[in-house]
């Protein structure tokens, strides 16, 4: 495109490249370049301050929601996995309780239950159903790992990236028809030992609501192993949440599709609920659910 400019609009074009040179040469190894989608320098200044407004967001206080994986493969038939989350914040950052269910939901149901903690500081607890089980923490190789044979993993639930401090703000995208800040996030040595085909993960907040609408993990080339896109949302009272999220391996083509089927809001949790020792106790579900119309 630059070859058809006038060589006198060429020169400001030339300035910016060079101004963004230092941050070219900052990528190590073999990371996938930035994107840059202004010829102006973006702000590094002003992405990290929209990145921190976004960690301070969330759900208002403790939920719970209900939700179908729907396992959308590209040959064979559709099955469902149901589940439950409890989510809530505190000090350390987000933190929620996660049960799938292999079968039919209630006792011996091939239940396993996750308890997932987000933030500078991420951790993650798994229980699986079976007799005298008790909590295990799992270390980062765990975080790939497929949940109920989903396409839906830890890492999808836990999001991590959006806490990694090695980001670069690439600037003002279109997302979905709206305007969305584009970043680019760096994997830190552990994830990128124990996953070294993840290159980075780029993220899409929505300007106007500082809100995540996409995430593409990012391999060798550039190239997108997987996206996450969120579909649509529901408002419940004056809260938003997510409706549904489209999860797709883009070497295989299969796709899960989460629905959450109804939620509750502002709710008083037992503190032993989020605590790791006591995941193998039952979870009590609340009385007054919102049930979610599909669309």
């Amino acid at each position: 495109m630059f070859c058809i400019l006038r060589s006198q609009a060429c020169f400001p074009v030339l300035l910016a490249l060079c101004a963004l040179a230092p941050l070219v040469r900052a990528q190590k190894g073999n990371r996938p370049p930035p994107e840059f989608l202004q010829l102006s320098p973006p702000d590094q200044a002003t992405g990290r301050e929209v990145i921190e407004s976004f960690r301070q967001q969330g759900i208002a206080g403790n939920y719970y929601l209900e939700f179908e994986l729907h396992v959308l493969p590209r040959r064979g038939p559709e099955r469902i996995v149901s589940g439950r989350m409890w989510g809530s914040r505190d000090a350390a950052g987000p933190i929620s309780r996660v049960s799938v269910f292999l079968g039919q939901s209630g006792a011996g149901s091939g239940e396993v239950r996750l308890l997932i903690r987000s933030g500078p500081k991420p951790a993650l607890w798994r229980w699986t159903e079976a007799p005298g089980a008790t909590a295990t923490q799992l270390g980062a190789d765990a975080l790939f790992e497929p949940v109920a044979s989903t396409d839906l993993t830890p890492f999808d639930l836990q999001m991590p990236f959006l806490y990694w401090t090695d980001f670069v703000y690439e600037g003002l995208a279109r997302m979905h028809g709206r305007p969305a800040h584009q970043f680019l996030f760096h994997p830190p040595s552990d994830i990128a030992q124990r996953n070294p085909a993840l290159r980075g993960v780029r993220a899409y907040l929505d300007t106007q609501y500082t809100a995540l609408v996409q995430v593409d993990l990012i391999g060798e080339n550039n190239q997108s192993l997987k996206s996450l896109s969120v579909l649509d949302l529901k408002k419940i009272g004056d809260q938003w949440i997510v409706k549904s999220i489209d999860l797709r391996d883009e070497a295989t083509r299969n796709k899960t599709r989460l629905v959450v089927t109804a939620a509750a809001l502002n709710l008083t949790f037992p503190s032993a609920l989020m605590d790791p020792l006591h995941l193998a106790d039952a979870a009590a579900i609340p009385a007054d659910l919102v049930v979610l119309k599909s669309p």
